[in-house]
């Protein structure tokens, strides 16, 4: 969350934001006015990458600051989602019938699904024998509410999210999240509002990691370079490249180096396609481009809005595009490689 105590104005989470150009003075100025509560610039323009999370270093979190700004002052991704998060509000005020649980065994931990519906996740998923046995939950009472922020509802973390957690304390068990945003909400984002997670909860790549320790016997090594897509949860959670980095090397994929990795990864231009779609299109091409200059065989995603987006231009690019849940799928025989 942004603190404003942290901020010495350097200016460099805009200096060096990829989508603007602005010296340090612009950047300042542009800072300056969004701590003083004036629209500036920057809220037109913003593709709520999270970029700038990483880039500022003192951890002021200015990307906080210009979610919440672009909500107060209506901004262009504010307007373009308006629907969707005014249902959003209504699902929390007035209650919704999206909800799907699929009861498993009680000594087991909950697999969430977020809000997104099964059908966004590759064909099989909830049959693989690495989810066996889990008890399955999706739908609105258990959004993450931290995407909304990518949406123009920054506010709704903090007016929904103890309902979120309760909801998942309600299942008394422990929780997997499956979306990264999910975790974002049990790990920082409620620690920051002041919410007690009354139960264990675990990222995707972790579960998956300790999986694939276990069952190594199981195990047939891919041998395949793959390119990873991150989505924008990851800068607030770098440590999830170590966990993926040993999911890579249990089943054997190696993880090709890239120019657009790290704090410097690309945008899959999800949020942009509704205020910048030509934006949009060539941050996706860039991904591309990027993944196959390297030998890519495949592009990897974590997030299903990540992977909705670009599997229409990975496919004119003949990139297989993959789930990360798939690829571990692979390794063990449940589904095939994909064919060129």
């Amino acid at each position: 969350m942004w603190d404003l105590s942290k901020c010495n104005l350097c200016g460099d989470c805009l200096v060096k934001c990829r989508y603007v150009d602005y010296d340090k003075e612009r950047a300042v100025s542009e800072i300056r006015l969004l701590m003083e509560g004036r629209a500036a610039d920057i809220l037109d323009r913003c593709i709520t990458c999270n970029a700038c999370f990483q880039y500022c270093p003192t951890g002021a979190d200015p990307a906080d600051l210009i979610y919440t700004m672009q909500e107060k002052f209506k901004s262009p991704i504010y307007v373009s989602f308006k629907a969707f998060t005014d249902s959003v509000t209504k699902t929390f005020e007035k209650g919704s019938r999206d909800l799907e649980v699929i009861e498993g065994d009680p000594e087991r931990p909950a697999l969430s699904f977020d809000s997104f519906n099964f059908s966004q996740f590759p064909e099989g998923t909830l049959e693989s024998r690495m989810f066996k046995g889990m008890t399955i939950v999706r739908g609105r009472k258990y959004a993450s509410l931290v995407g909304m922020a990518h949406m123009g509802g920054a506010s709704l973390t903090e007016k929904y999210g103890r309902r979120v957690i309760d909801a998942f304390a309600e299942l008394g068990r422990d929780i997997v999240y499956i979306h990264n945003e999910g975790y974002i909400l049990a790990h920082l984002r409620a620690r920051e509002l002041g919410i007690e997670v009354p139960y264990r909860y675990m990222h995707l790549f972790e579960y998956l990691a300790g999986y694939l320790r276990d069952n190594l016997k199981d195990i047939k090594k891919l041998n395949r370079r793959v390119a990873y897509q991150p989505n924008c949860a990851v800068r607030w959670l770098p440590r999830q490249d170590e966990w993926l980095d040993e999911i890579f090397e249990l089943i054997g994929a190696e993880r090709v180096p890239r120019e657009y990795e790290g704090v410097d990864a690309l945008c899959c231009g999800g949020p942009a396609l509704f205020v910048n779609s030509e934006l949009a299109m060539s941050m996706q091409a860039e991904n591309i481009r990027d993944a196959l200059d390297h030998r890519a065989e495949a592009m990897v995603m974590i997030c299903p809005l990540c992977d909705m987006v670009m599997r229409g231009e990975t496919q004119k690019a003949g990139l297989p595009q993959i789930f990360v849940t798939d690829l571990c799928r692979m390794s063990l025989g449940e589904v095939p490689w994909p064919a060129s």
